[in-house]
């Protein structure tokens, strides 16, 4: 089984951004030179998320806004008692997923 592993590193200016990362995928996938099999891409870091969707600016709107209303930024959080201010972020990144599975079919 031939395996292939890369680390992407991005920096962000924001709270929450949305990074298109398509293009640095098929960039590792074609320096790994696997035609058949499956990509796992994953964050490192275990507030970031990882997801397939369209890169369309309305729907990545539509995300942003669904995930603020389902974990709303500024509560009052018990994790907030431990000095931390970003619980938001967990809960966003189990809703979202952590990592997801490409099939790769040349």
């Amino acid at each position: 089984m031939k395996s292939h592993t890369e680390y992407l590193e991005f920096k962000t200016s924001q709270r929450r951004e949305y990074i298109n990362i398509t293009a640095e995928v098929e960039t590792a996938l074609a320096k790994s030179g696997i035609m058949e099999g499956l990509a796992m891409v994953g964050a490192m870091h275990i507030t970031a998320g990882v997801y397939i969707n369209d890169a369309e600016d309305g729907l990545i709107a539509d995300i942003d806004e669904w995930l603020q209303k389902l974990a709303p930024q500024g509560v009052d959080y018990r994790h907030h008692r431990t000095g931390e201010d970003n619980v938001d972020a967990h809960l966003k990144t189990l809703l979202v997923g952590h990592q997801v599975i490409i099939p790769i079919t040349r």
